[in-house]
């Protein structure tokens, strides 16, 4: 599910613009701002994407560690994800800390 970064109406997976404001959802959803805040973030040395346990091969596969060059990171939610409820895959940030 797509979940709109403005009004927060939640959308089916193939749904590119929100039909409650109009919003780009392949810019304006929560995920693709998670995603700008990992990019722009000097802590973060890379992106990981989570696929749940219960997660359909694309997504599985999908799974993993990432630079952080937004050509080589799959946009979410994955491209033929088969998931009941649409793709459940989140960016989260790869954070090295060495030091007190």
């Amino acid at each position: 599910m797509r979940e709109c970064a403005i009004c927060h109406t939640t959308t089916e997976d193939h749904v590119l613009e929100c039909p409650n404001c109009g919003a780009d959802l392949r810019v304006d959803s929560v995920r693709a701002h998670a995603l700008k805040a990992i990019l722009e973030s000097p802590r973060a040395q890379g992106v990981y994407i989570v696929a749940p346990f219960h997660a359909c091969p694309a997504c599985r596969l999908a799974q993993g560690t990432y630079p952080k060059d937004p050509a080589v990171i799959p946009e979410l939610p994955v491209e033929g994800c088969s998931c009941p409820g649409g793709c459940t895959c989140r960016y989260e940030p790869l954070v090295v800390e060495v030091g007190p």
